[in-house]
């Protein structure tokens, strides 16, 4: 019989639903954000803001807020210029990509309707708020640029007349063949997709307080960002101070999903502010700020065509990607990540070998767009299994049998998309299986065949995915952003046989100190209780990538184990020599040094970390106790560690009223090793309700002017828990053996097919009337269009 592994064993921490450390202190009201933060002498920042989407500033009359009671300062673009060398939105790989420069604050023109343009500092928000009213700006507008057609036509109006054109990227990828295979297909679908802009709303909006002490050129900013290192990099290098001298807080984050990653305006301002008055200053955006401000994602559309043979074999697919950024890519991220993966996964789950497409980044004028939740995911998922779904129709097959049909088999691996990616191992057909089971699927068929015979339509709708995890320097560095793929761990015994991990992943409220304290404690041997994990901040954590991509457990959590057994060498070696044995035929459980082979407790821990910090007088000859280890972990091998799953919907649509009512969703998903079943969970769900939200609620809606109409939460509608459904959730477990832990990411699967699955199970409930909806979110006006009521 095989001995169990550390996975195997009973008590393992590794499977186990441990509840977050943190929570209590979070019920409380006891977290510590961005926004508590009070240092002496802080100022407060607030913007005056253009109120056009393309303007000229012709002149701006700042004198009389200068004068206001409690201005301290009264800055614009040039006055920041000279502090803050410019920064572009670039990566190399992607080959022709351009953007123009950009500062913190603009010297010359506006570019979209919100864009801060001078900055107030005073003794208090309101004093600036009140001293910002004074501020007089003159404008001479210029047309705006929104319409991502009109945007790409000979003679439009130039965003940044230096770069040529209002197209930031062009992309393509042709296998080869393609008119050749839709010729002789026996069955070609097409359909043109909308997919509706729309923004985070976290429940902690952007915060920062930078705080530059002249007398030490020291720069302290604590930060609502998901990724320290990343900024302490931005502000080093752009303000000129040594990066030794920029240290960057993260403290509690009040959600993030991507949104925080990126570099703004206005928190690069609020660091020259600081510098020019030598004072804290604080800037903390309210929520119409963040309307006009966060970035945006998900702006697409999308025409695409399937082909498949008479059996119901897709044979290829053809597309046309094109999405408005705004008028800057994002720094340093860019805005091209999310239209790279939407072409780049299509079609992600299944079998077939021919493939073109066309993706165009365009630049307008809006709020920029970039990396957000499941980063073009989303997109490709609706599109790929809408049409597989059309195809089914085509062929009069069962949306199940299609998919099992022509989906990689899971013996099939590793294997390479069209598309050029690399898949390690997935399980799309055990996901397939388990779905189909867990949902009764037959029995759903029933029910609604009996109900459609008394008017009422419910609909039927699954969606399989793929999601990119754990990436390695083939999503950043390779073009040449500072932007780490490594992460580091330091773990270190206390005096008291406690066990402190200092790790670069950060925490947004995921659960990541939750499960490197998991890790941890299984691989050193000591109680979960007897560890701390502190995170998020550049001074004392060693220096990694942080948290972006679903990350955080796959190399996080690799770097915490690899450290782990480091130091339980180390323990092992001095128990060893105390205990006048050999390290190998001991073990570390429960916080003892233990006979290896009888679990006979020989020495606690807390009297090995007493005897090195205080008797290392008693020790043998020779003998250095290292009770701490610092470890550096970078993936290798594949270039990403994929994941896979798939989702069903199951909804009740009012054919009078356009009115949807969600009854359940499931959610199949293989993330490789679960560490946490917990904190997995509540990542999917916490996904599929956002993947919701864009299907039938949120939507940023521009006017032809590039005014932000709905730019309030009384306007923009985001889902509530009263219109939620039940969401079960089941597993597959397929590790990746790139690492010893075998876990992938699992925070953005919940997203990534939510949308698909919704917008197949209206289609489906549409069915008997012969209508069609290609667009999101799934408005009731929307719908009812799609009917032909209105």
């Amino acid at each position: 019989m095989n001995a169990l592994t550390p996975f195997d064993r009973p008590n393992s921490y590794i499977g186990r639903s441990v509840p977050r450390p943190n929570a209590k202190r979070l019920l409380a009201g006891r977290g510590r954000y961005v926004t508590d933060i009070v240092l002496p002498r802080m100022l407060h920042v607030a913007y005056v803001r253009s109120p056009y989407a393309h303007a000229r500033i012709v002149s701006i009359d700042a004198q009389a807020a200068r004068e206001m009671p409690g201005v301290r300062l009264v800055a614009t673009g040039e006055d920041l210029a000279k502090l803050c060398t410019p920064w572009v939105g670039t990566m190399e790989h992607f080959k022709g990509m351009k953007s123009p420069p950009q500062l913190p604050l603009p010297i010359d023109k506006v570019v979209w309707s919100g864009q801060a343009v001078v900055a107030i500092v005073a003794d208090t928000r309101a004093l600036a708020e009140d001293a910002a009213e004074v501020v007089s700006i003159e404008f001479d507008e210029l047309p705006a640029v929104i319409d991502i057609d009109a945007a790409r036509e000979p003679g439009a109006a130039l965003i940044s007349p230096g770069l040529g054109s209002n197209l930031c990227f062009h992309g393509k990828i042709d296998t080869g063949g393609i008119d050749d295979v839709f010729a002789g297909a026996a069955y070609v679908v097409e359909e043109e997709f909308h997919f509706g802009r729309h923004t985070a709303v976290t429940l902690e909006p952007r915060a920062i307080i930078a705080d530059y002490d002249a007398s030490e050129r020291q720069l302290t900013v604590h930060h609502a960002t998901q990724t320290p290192y990343q900024f302490q990099d931005i502000y080093a290098r752009h303000y000129g101070i040594p990066e030794s001298r920029v240290r960057v807080i993260a403290p509690d984050i009040g959600g993030s999903f991507g949104m925080k990653l990126h570099m703004y305006h206005e928190d690069m301002a609020v660091v020259g502010l600081s510098m020019m008055l030598g004072r804290p200053v604080k800037y903390v955006a309210d929520r119409i700020e963040s309307f006009v401000s966060d970035i945006h994602a998900r702006d697409h559309r999308v025409r695409a065509r399937m082909a498949a043979d008479a059996d119901g074999n897709i044979l290829a697919m053809d597309v046309e990607d094109v999405t408005g950024i705004g008028a800057f890519s994002a720094y340093p991220r860019t805005s091209v990540v999310e239209g790279n993966q939407v072409y780049r996964l299509m079609g992600a789950p299944y079998t077939f070998r021919n493939y073109r497409a066309d993706l165009q980044v365009v630049f307008q004028n809006k709020v920029q767009m970039s990396q957000y939740r499941a980063v073009g995911h989303p997109i490709a998922c609706t599109v790929t299994e809408r049409l597989v779904d059309m195809i089914a129709d085509k062929t009069a097959q069962d949306v199940f049998d299609i998919r099992s049909q022509n989906a990689i088999p899971d013996d099939g691996y590793p294997c390479t998309s069209p598309t050029g990616y690399q898949f390690e191992a997935l399980s799309h057909h055990a996901c397939l299986a388990r779905l189909r089971e867990m949902m009764d699927y037959d029995g759903l068929r029933a029910e609604q065949a009996e109900l459609r015979i008394r008017g009422i339509h419910r609909g039927i709708g699954i969606a399989t995915f793929v999601e990119i995890t754990n990436p390695g320097p083939a999503f950043y560095g390779v073009g040449g952003a500072r932007i780490s793929s490594q992460d580091g761990a330091v773990i270190k015994i206390t005096p008291t046989g406690d066990v402190h991990c200092l790790i670069s992943v950060t925490e947004l409220g995921q659960g990541t100190e939750t499960i490197i304290g998991q890790i941890v404690a299984e691989h050193l041997g000591i109680d979960r209780d007897r560890i701390k994990v502190i995170t998020g901040d550049t001074e004392t954590t060693p220096y990694g990538g942080a948290t972006y991509a679903c990350r955080g457990a796959g190399i996080g959590g690799e770097t915490a184990l690899q450290a782990a057994k480091k130091l339980k060498a180390n323990v092992l070696a001095v128990a060893a020599a105390i205990l006048q044995d050999e390290p190998d035929r001991l073990d570390i459980h429960s916080g003892w040094i233990v006979d290896a082979a009888t679990a006979q407790p020989r020495i606690e821990l807390s009297e090995i970390a007493r005897i090195a910090y205080f008797r290392s007088d008693t020790l043998p000859p020779g003998t250095q106790a290292q009770l701490s280890v610092t470890h550096h972990y970078a993936p290798q091998g594949y270039p990403f560690a994929f994941t896979n799953g798939v989702q069903a919907c199951h909804l009740e649509l009012d054919v009078e009223t356009g009115l949807v009512k969600i009854l359940k969703l499931w959610v199949v998903e293989d993330c490789g090793r679960v560490i946490n079943p917990l904190l997995v969970d509540e990542q999917i769900r916490g996904g599929v309700v956002q993947g919701l939200g864009a299907a039938f609620f949120e939507e940023c809606v521009y006017g032809d002017n590039g005014q932000l109409t709905n730019g309030s939460l009384a306007d923009y509608l985001v889902p509530m828990a009263v219109e939620m459904p039940d969401i079960e959730i089941g597993h597959v477990e397929t590790p990746t053996l790139d690492t010893q832990l075998g876990a992938k990411g699992v925070g953005e699967a919940g997203t990534a097919a939510a949308s698909a699955a919704a917008l197949n199970a209206i289609n489906d409930a549409m069915k008997p009337f012969g209508s069609t909806v290609a667009q999101v979110p799934m408005t009731p006006a929307r719908i009812l269009k799609a009917l032909g009521h209105i």
